[in-house]
């Protein structure tokens, strides 16, 4: 089907009558196949108690019973639906009542038993909404006469028969290869593949881009539909696209973004090609700043229901994978039509926010504009101009005197803005993790293999993924932009949530109670003490206390590195909620880079429905009128903004979209981790053998993990290899002590560790303590603890 049965789902929300002729629309079946697929599914759904049929039209049928989840499975075969909302139960579902689903694939669970205080809830898959395994890793192997692919993921238990497509199947016996799924399993039929791409004979000698493309699904290419709809867009800005917008050309614009490396190939770009954002910064007679926020005009060319949109949908977000960047768009988009390039007319939505001397907004507006950017700077560039340092980095800058002094002037206001927009934000509590500055210089020998990660946090100008600000310490400009953009992202969704029109919405849950407290346990056992001040829970401060704490400590880049990967990922959402790496009780939302992440396309889209279908009066009759683009509306309108088709429409659809949205991020930032994740295998591997400091940061019945402080890769010691003793675990005080000797190795215990083994694909580390660890005293208290003698479980 061109549909997923998740995506036809949405389309029945509040209980309401759906025609099949309004799906037909709205889901794109434009042939007889099509729309015979979707009378199948209807019906099916219909005899399995999902929808009902009345009149010849269909409701969703709403049970407490049936629930939607993303399935998660173990090696072992043991299942869970995993519930969008964070506080439902997750449900189990045996082995044998999976009924074909995979691991990754949303599903609809029927619950047939309730749960209790100590059991998850147990259910049926009773439908596969959408699959999440369109290809996959495997490795090749010969069964008699026919080819089978064994899945490299533990997780997918099952294996596919290959079909043959013209490879010499019998070469690729024993190879990691790449395999497109042509059949799902259907009732005792198996799924059928087909291999697309040779990777290697072994993991290491394949490309590591490769390997996590191939793992994640990721799209290399466009289709061909993507690429025709893209060579079909103007080349230019024309004159009658300037109607019903602001000329901004006369101001000067700048942009500042990562340095241009060369293009990546066919399916990626480069990361400073994607220019999306551009600024301008004038002083206010009160001592303020008038700052302009112009992002491209990505919705202009790309028409909901479009092939471009279709596609930049399905991608949900750029993907950056090192230097190597799978985009949203094709290159007419990505690097020309939405890419802000010096001295060009090109298409924005601005938004021009005054501010006072102390950073706080006095008004703002919103309006569709052309504008042109006089100067481009590098990050470097603007650095340097930052810090007066004109020894480098500045080549590229006019030689006229004046406009010279224009640059410094503009990159001057931005940070002096930047600056308290920071204050702002640290006084209401927000905290900002500090890059490690090694990792960021190129003098690191590992940098090029470690580093990227850490790159990819920054490919968005404002917080990204993460949720929570990060701090270059050798490049503060960043910070800069980012806090500019950061205001940008909080003053849209103010404005959208005065308007009361649908909206995607950024939130960012607080952490896991249970991963701070093993934090604050670890940093108790290496003489600091953390405390949890409020009575509600965990809170940003607590977060702003802990990193001031942390930077006494010799151990503070580990101790930032563990802090952080407490952080619940942010997700997008209906509502406006609470953003706790920003500090922030509500309205936030991503405005700022269209071209790269749809949410903020989807953003742009209902601005441009309120300029140009937005009600600015009660009625026609109606004497007063309000400004719907200007901050003056705010408190001013008790009608509809936009007409009910128009707003019904659009919740339906940012409804359909917001989850498959979070998943893609998600997605994303697995797949950068599972690069660095290589890189970080590939490097010490190349060392195994030698010798390195670490830090204790998990202790397990079965070994502890300890993080080599110098790289920031964790490596496992096993029980298995501690030789010396027979060592017991205390799980209370999460150590393990040894009966006769008295050696400990508890959390935040520095050791030395040797490189045993590692697994480049599975990117496991096994390592042996070669010193360090404790003693164990005397006065240690041992009752209540529970004991394993070294028993992996």
């Amino acid at each position: 089907m061109k549909f997923s049965v998740s995506a036809l789902l949405a389309n029945f929300t509040d209980g309401k009558l759906v025609a099949p002729k309004a799906l037909e629309k709205k889901l794109d079946c434009e042939d007889e196949e099509s729309s015979a697929q979707l009378e199948m599914a209807l019906d099916a759904m219909e005899r399995l108690g999902v929808l009902s049929k009345e009149r010849g039209k269909y409701r969703r049928v709403v049970s407490s019973d049936l629930v939607e989840g993303r399935l998660r499975c173990s090696s072992k075969g043991f299942c869970f639906a995993i519930q969008d909302d964070e506080e439902a139960e997750d449900v189990y579902i045996r082995e044998c009542h999976l009924h074909n689903a995979w691991n990754g694939d949303r599903v609809l669970v029927r619950v047939s038993k309730e749960g209790s205080r100590r059991r998850s809830p147990e259910g049926e898959v009773m439908m596969i909404l959408e699959r999440s395994n369109t290809s996959v890793l495997s490795r090749v192997k010969q069964v008699e006469n026919d080819y089978r692919a064994v899945p490299l993921d533990d997780l997918l238990l099952f294996e596919l028969n290959l079909q043959a497509n013209g490879l010499d199947l019998a070469s690729a016996v024993e190879h990691l290869v790449n395999v497109e799924v042509m059949r799902y399993p259907i009732a005792q039929y198996p799924p059928l593949g087909r291999v697309t791409q040779v990777l290697g004979s072994t993991a290491e000698s394949a490309s590591d881009i490769d390997i996590v493309c191939c793992k994640h699904s990721l799209p290399t290419q466009f289709p061909p539909a993507v690429l025709e709809a893209a060579k079909l867009l103007p080349q230019k800005v024309r004159k009658i696209d300037f109607r019903k917008r602001e000329d901004l050309r006369d101001n000067l614009t700048i942009t500042i973004h990562v340095a241009d490396p060369q293009e990546q190939g066919d399916g990626a770009t480069a990361v400073g090609a994607i220019i999306d954002s551009a600024l301008t910064v004038a002083r206010t007679r009160s001592g303020g700043w008038k700052l302009g926020i112009h992002t491209a005009d990505v919705a202009f060319y790309v028409p909901p229901g479009s092939p471009l949109d279709q596609e930049a949908q399905r991608r949900g977000t750029t993907v950056y994978l090192g230097e190597t960047v799978i985009p949203l768009f094709p290159e007419e988009i990505s690097r020309h039509l939405g890419c802000l390039h010096g001295e060009q007319d090109r298409l924005a939505v601005s938004l021009l926010v005054t501010l006072d001397g102390a950073g706080n907004v006095q008004e703002f507006e919103v309006q569709p504009s052309v504008i042109q950017v006089d100067y481009q700077l590098g990050y470097a560039q603007a650095q340097a101009i930052l810090n007066r340092d004109l020894s480098k980095s500045v080549h590229d800058l006019p030689e006229d005197i004046q406009e010279f002094e224009t640059i410094f002037k503009v990159v001057d206001e931005l940070a002096a803005s930047g600056e308290q927009l920071r204050l702002q934000r640290q006084k209401r509590g927000a905290f900002e993790f500090n890059l490690p500055e090694h990792l960021s210089s190129e003098s690191h020998p590992a940098v090029n293999r470690l580093g990227s990660d850490w790159f990819s946090r920054f490919a968005y100008n404002d917080e990204g993924s993460l949720g929570a600000m990060l701090v270059a310490a050798e490049m503060p400009i960043r910070s800069v932009l980012a806090e500019i953009m950061i205001l940008a992202n909080q003053v849209v969704a103010s404005h959208l949530q005065a308007l009361d029109v649908p909206a995607l919405y950024r939130v960012h849950r607080p952490p896991e109670p249970i991963q701070v407290q093993d934090v604050i346990k670890l940093v108790e056992n290496m003489g600091l003490n953390l405390e949890i001040q409020g009575d509600e829970g965990v809170e940003p401060k607590d977060y702003q206390r802990f990193l001031q704490q942390f930077s006494t400590s010799p151990a503070e880049r580990v101790l930032t590195y563990l802090l952080q990967e407490t952080l619940r990922p942010a997700t997008y959402s209906l509502t406006p909620g609470k953003h706790f790496g920003l500090a922030l009780s509500g309205d936030y939302t991503h405005f700022t880079c269209p071209t790269r992440r749809y949410a903020d396309l989807m953003v742009q889209r209902v601005l441009h429905l309120v300029f140009e279908e937005g009600r600015d009066r009660r009625s026609v009759r109606a004497k007063d009128i309000v400004n719907l683009r200007h901050s003056s509306c705010h408190g001013n309108i008790n009608w509809n903004v936009l007409p009910p088709e128009t707003q019904n429409d659009m919740e339906t659809h940012i409804s359909h979209i917001v989850v498959h949205l979070s998943e893609r991020e998600k997605l994303a930032l697995e797949a950068e981790e599972d690069l660095i994740g290589l890189k970080k295998a590939e490097f010490m591997k190349a060392h195994t053998g030698e010798v390195f400091q670490g830090l204790i940061t998990g202790v397990q019945s079965y070994g502890f993990f300890v993080e080599i402080e110098d790289l920031l890769v964790e490596g496992l010691v096993h029980v298995s290899s501690l030789k010396d003793d027979w060592y017991e675990y205390r799980s209370r005080q999460q150590r393990l002590v040894g009966r006769k000797n008295r050696q400990q190795y508890r959390l935040g215990d520095r050791v030395e560790v040797q490189v045993k083994n590692v697994d480049y694909y599975r990117q496991q580390i096994d390592l042996a303590v070669v010193s360090g660890g404790s003693k164990r005293s005397d006065d240690d208290d041992d009752e209540g603890e529970t004991y394993s003698y070294g028993e992996e479980d």
